[in-house]
């Protein structure tokens, strides 16, 4: 036989309680867990750097290519004004006319393969990012912001204007 043993009932006043916060016990840092973090921090710090370094020379490497190639055309079109101002006046000689066509149309292909691209073209609508508007004319023939002269072709690689078209526009 079992005795039940009789609950006493104790007041809420003598009860001590005690806060949660107080009852969870901090565990302490382990030294070579907290030197592990910091080595593993530093480390992902570093590859991050090294990543950021890495594209940025990449881009830098690419830009350069893009401004040597630049530079390198500006310097030949001096070559293809002149070719093309030979070609503009009138000869009688047709052996010096063909040499002349002949380099303009060599140079042409070489610029092209370079991701040169020649703009500035009668009937073309004026774009003051591509253009340099040196004079005004009003003519009925053409529409309003339409170059209507060239006196320099325009060239450009990709996005980079190497120089701007300078033109006469109508209206």
């Amino acid at each position: 036989m079992a005795k039940k043993a009789k609950e006493k009932k104790i007041p809420e006043e003598q009860i001590e309680q005690t806060p949660v916060e107080e009852t969870v016990e901090e565990t302490p840092i382990d030294p070579w867990e907290e030197k592990y973090n910091a080595e593993r921090d530093s480390h992902l710090r570093l590859a991050a750097e090294f990543d950021n370094f890495r594209k940025r020379t990449l881009k830098e490497k690419e830009s350069s290519y893009a401004n040597g190639k630049a530079d390198a055309v500006e310097k030949l079109l001096p070559v293809y004004d002149n070719l093309e101002r030979a070609l503009n006046q009138p000869t009688e000689d047709a052996a010096y006319k063909k040499g002349v066509e002949m380099t303009m149309t060599e140079l042409t292909k070489i610029l092209t393969a370079l991701g040169v691209e020649i703009f500035g073209e009668v009937g073309e609508a004026f774009d003051p990012n591509m253009h340099n508007a040196v004079m005004h004319t009003e003519d009925e023939n053409f529409g309003e912001n339409t170059i209507s002269l060239v006196f320099q072709k325009g060239f450009r690689i990709g996005e980079k204007i190497v120089r701007f078209a300078m033109v006469q526009v109508a209206n």
